[in-house]
């Protein structure tokens, strides 16, 4: 049985998101099999268009915050969410998106970047993923 590291990313702060996409993507990149569950505010990221809308966790200041650090990324060479979503799923990683949440918040699959989630489901699905996790996170 490989290694395997669970992600529930709960918050939808671009930061937050960016966090768990950059593990997520070096869990792979090790040999780590990798999966990260989109709950909440962080379902509202996987909506089209809506990865990158996300404000940051401290320090937004009505959006410039964010743009200032967007800009210092790209200064750095750090990939986007556009680019780390891309990478995780074509290094084998895992989408999945609750169900429970988007049935509370009204957002159907047709709202939602289909062709990057994995699987669709609420708490059970989650605890199947994860109960033979080796490293568990939540963002």
């Amino acid at each position: 049985m490989s290694e395997k590291m669970t992600i529930i990313v709960h918050s939808g702060d671009m930061d937050k998101v960016y966090s768990a996409l950059i593990l997520g993507n070096g869990a792979l990149a090790m040999g780590l099999e990798a999966s990260i569950y989109f709950t909440f505010w962080g379902l509202l990221r996987l909506k089209k268009n809506g990865l990158n809308k996300g404000p940051l966790s401290k320090m937004n200041f009505f959006g410039l915050g964010r743009l200032m650090i967007k800009h210092r990324m790209k200064k750095a060479n750090v990939a986007s969410l556009d680019r780390l979503i891309r990478d995780f799923k074509e290094l084998g990683g895992k989408i999945i998106a609750c169900e429970m949440t988007m049935e509370i918040m009204g957002v159907s699959r047709a709202d939602l970047m289909e062709d990057i989630i994995d699987d669709y489901g609420a708490v059970g699905t989650y605890i199947q993923e994860s109960k033979n996790a080796s490293i568990t996170l939540f963002i």
